[in-house]
Formats: structure tokens, sequence, C-alpha cells
């Protein structure tokens, strides 16, 4: 054997090992939990309370929940795939400090829950976690679904089936397989991904206003996957960019993503709850 044909081989093994691999851990590629179980007054949130959702097949997901002030909405909060929920109290203060109520539901393994993240689980969660908020008072019409990152890819299909008065998507993409794509280019990420969080195929089947969010900078999501996802979704609909934000920092000053949510939901109050 040829000294080329044996590395041609070597290549092909080291290649096919790589993939076997990634195929194997690919959702510990995707998920990145904080398993740490912390209270919302432990981290300065004293108005927020932990809700402990039992799931139907035996899991248990933690939930914070910090009430709204009347008159207010509640935004039912999906994360990114990393931190928890402690990790996003920043946010949390924000929306509170303007009278919103928030409803942060963790992903099984993250924060004390148990169980592990897939795609099924967690918008079967979700739907889990808008009955709960709705046995807590809160009026659909009172609901604004919000995702972050991974999470907006729950978000949209939790918009495709229950009420609410709006969706707002902080840094979506069309799907994880073309954010995959981009992160590995050398993998067959598009035949061989479990989790797809297809968005693209469900955004148009969601009749609520839709607020997006995206940083120009975003080095993970591009800004142009948050256009893209625009332009397939209904009216009414809205993009907001922000051209010093990356992926997780459109809150930050200097990044006005807060006032740009604040107006979009001072447009909501006066309108009824759209029909789906």
């Amino acid at each position: 054997m040829s000294i080329l044909l044996k590395l041609a081989v070597f290549a092909l093994c080291a290649y096919a090992a790589v993939l076997l691999a990634a195929y194997l851990g690919q959702r510990r590629l995707m998920y990145f939990p904080d398993r740490i179980r912390t209270l919302p007054a432990d981290v300065g949130l004293p108005n927020v309370e932990e809700r402990a959702l039992k799931t139907p097949d035996g899991e248990r997901v933690i939930a914070w929940y910090g009430k709204a002030r009347p008159g207010e909405p509640t935004l039912l909060y999906f994360h990114g795939n990393a931190g928890s929920l402690a990790a996003r109290i920043e946010r949390i203060r924000r929306f509170m400090g303007e009278g919103w109520g928030v409803y942060m539901m963790a992903y099984r393994g993250y924060g004390g829950g148990t169980g592990s993240p897939t795609e099924t689980a967690n918008v079967a969660d979700a739907r889990l976690a808008y009955g709960a908020l709705v046995q807590e008072g809160v009026d659909p019409a009172s609901i604004i679904l919000y995702g972050e990152s991974l999470g907006t890819g729950v978000a949209v299909r939790l918009a495709t089936e229950r009420p609410a008065a709006g969706l707002i998507l902080d840094a979506p993409f069309t799907s994880i397989v073309d954010v995959a794509a981009l992160a590995y280019p050398y993998l067959p990420v598009r035949y061989v991904l479990k989790d797809r969080y297809e968005s693209e195929k469900y955004i148009a089947q969601v009749h609520m206003p839709l607020l997006i969010l995206h940083g120009e900078r975003d080095p993970v999501i591009p800004v142009a996957m948050g256009r893209a996802l625009l332009a397939l979704a209904n009216e009414p609909k809205r993009l907001a960019t922000f051209p010093n934000a990356g992926h997780s920092d459109i809150y930050i000053d200097g990044n006005p993503a807060l006032d740009a949510v604040r107006k979009w939901i001072g447009e909501l109050k006066p309108k009824r709850l759209p029909s789906r």
C-alpha cells in the first residue's frame, strides 16, 4: 500500500471517528446546563417565586415567576442553551422594573430540574409552563411569548398552538440545522441532527404580533437569519436590530432593546388578543 493510500485511509478513519463522536454526543454540543438549583431570593429577586412543574413522564422542571403589575403583560420566557435562570437575573430585573411579569422556565437538567433536554421535551414542557401560567390566573391575552436564542425555536412552536398577545424572538435562527452547518461546515449536520428546531417551517403558522430583536454583530446566529425569519412571518411584524450588540448583550446599556420592547408592548395594549 502506497504512502498516499495509507494517508487517505487514515484520514477517512479519523473523519469517521469524529463523525461518530459528534453524532453520539450531539446534545452535549447543543445544551450546556448549569445544574445548580438556586432560589430567586438568593440572587436578589425577593418578588420572584420558584415553581416546580411535574411533567407527565415523571420529570421536574423549574420555573421562576414574578407577577405583573395590574394592567401589564407577563412574559413567558424560554432561555438559551447555556446557564440557568440565575444567569438571567438582570433581564428579570429590567422586565419587572417595567411592571411586566416574568414566568421563566428552565429546561430539563437545568437549575435543579431532572431529566435531559431534547427538542421534543422542551416543547412539551413549554406547553406545561403555559398551562401553569394560565392556572396562576394570567389571561392568555396578557401573555407574551418570549424566546431567547435556542428558546426562540421553543417559543415559535408554542405560538402555533396557544393564544397569546404577541411573540418576541431574541436572536432567532431559521433552524438549528443552519446554525450547526455554519459552526461545523466539515460535518454532514443536515442529515444527522436530531434536535432541529426548524422555526422557518413553523413561523408562517403564527398569527399574532411579532417582534424580532437581533444584534448586528452576533457571531453565533447571524442577523441575516433574523431577517430571513421575518420575511417568512405574517403581519404585524417588526425587526429591531442593534449595531453594537452581539449574541446576548442586547440589553446592555447602549443597545436599546428595552426601549424597542417597551414601545412594542405599548402598542399592543389597546388591541384585542389576535385569533390564531
